[in-house]
């Protein structure tokens, strides 16, 4: 079975973030590593197959995908621990890196495939919930018989979103509806529907922190649809995401397409956090902020997070990044083609035709090249 595990090493604490020229230089030494290796050693001298991998380098360390073809989900972590750590200290430059996450996040239906696929002495609890609790790593916690403590759980959530929050550089506060002095002193009617800085700041991490879920889980998407080699509308296996894109388009989204909106997501939220955005690109894009929004509803609903001050924060943020709303006539068949009548050309809307989504709205947007129309592919 496939696999992709996710492995987040660090540079060292309290060293320097990398320049642009250093992380180039991180993902030429890590690339170039993964370039020499075709199967890695997994538990027991079991031989796990390395088919790709991907490097991400930001400021403060690299987030990578393995994938690899392991018998069970431990191999796959273990081994994907096993090569990068390797890869790591081979590196002069990188022997120091530490390796802070290595896990494989598995949609429920693949999990239980994944539990099912194991046996032997080493294989894993068949409770999930025993499975868990093998995985959660709290070396202060001796005894689980008093279960989950969902309390501490949020509580270091909310601690990680808060973290996260200065990570999100191209919004200020006041994108997330936090008066600034000069809204107090003059619109002071206006107070009690403004948010609390402290709202705004975990709705920005929330954001910062639902980015790695979404990319995750699009990655398994790619993966899935490549494997099988199919569309959406006709997929076997559990998709993450691309189910919850408009479904008049289903039978279009193939693995290429895939590829290209999981290129979008990457771009996009790069922009976020790099101080460089200023407007969305593409029918693509405001898609893709749609599902990060869905995702980081959902993963403060989890934790019990979302109350009413962060669900403000992030509606007045949605309110000040997109220009309009007209993505949402997509999910409408009674609006197929109101971009190509009368009505879109008073309204001024933009062309929304499958074809066109890729396409930047005007010449001053940018659209990742991997992610661009081809010339022929371009919108009329």
């Amino acid at each position: 079975m496939t696999y992709v595990v996710t492995v987040d090493a660090r540079i060292p604490e309290g060293t320097p973030e990398m320049d642009p020229l250093q992380r180039a230089g991180a993902v030429a030494l890590i690339e170039d590593g993964f370039d020499s290796v075709e199967a890695i050693e997994g538990p027991d001298g079991m031989e796990v197959d390395l088919l790709d991998s991907i490097v991400a380098v930001y400021p403060g360390g690299a987030l990578l995908k393995v994938f690899v073809d392991a018998p069970a989900l431990e191999f796959a972590e273990e081994a994907a621990r096993s090569v990068v750590g390797e890869l790591l200290e081979r590196s002069e430059l990188l022997a120091d890196w530490q390796i802070e996450r290595c896990e494989v996040e598995l949609h429920p239906d693949l999990a239980q495939e994944s539990l099912a696929a194991a046996d032997g002495p080493d294989a894993p609890p068949d409770d999930p919930a025993d499975r868990k609790a093998r995985h959660a790593e709290r070396p202060t916690v001796e005894d689980d018989s008093e279960g989950y403590d969902a309390t501490a759980e949020a509580e270091a959530v909310r601690g990680q979103m808060l973290a996260l929050a200065d990570e999100l550089r191209s919004f200020p506060p006041v994108m997330f509806g936090v008066l600034d002095d000069e809204d107090d002193e003059e619109e002071d009617r206006d107070i009690e529907f403004a948010v609390s800085p402290e709202d705004a700041k975990l709705a920005a991490g929330a954001l910062v922190y639902a980015t790695e879920i979404l990319v995750d889980e699009l990655f398994r998407d790619v993966q899935t649809l490549t494997e099988e080699d199919t569309t959406a509308a006709e997929c076997d296996g559990p998709l993450w995401h691309f189910e919850d894109l408009p479904e008049r388009y289903a039978l279009q989204y193939d693995a290429r397409f895939a590829r290209r909106f999981l290129v979008t997501v990457i771009a996009m939220t790069t922009r976020f956090t790099d101080g460089s955005f200023q407007q969305l690109s593409c029918v693509a894009e405001e898609l893709a902020l749609k599902l990060l929004l869905n995702e980081t509803n959902v993963t403060l609903e989890t934790f019990g997070l979302l109350d009413d001050g962060v669900s403000a924060a992030l509606d007045s943020f949605a309110n000040n990044v997109y220009e309009d709303m007209d993505h949402e006539w997509l999910y409408d068949d009674s609006m197929d083609g109101i971009d190509e009548s009368a009505v879109g050309a008073a309204l001024g809307v933009a062309p929304m035709a499958f074809k066109a989504w890729f396409t930047p709205f005007n010449e001053g947007r940018y659209v990742h090249p991997s992610a661009a129309d081809e010339p022929e592919g371009a919108a009329q």
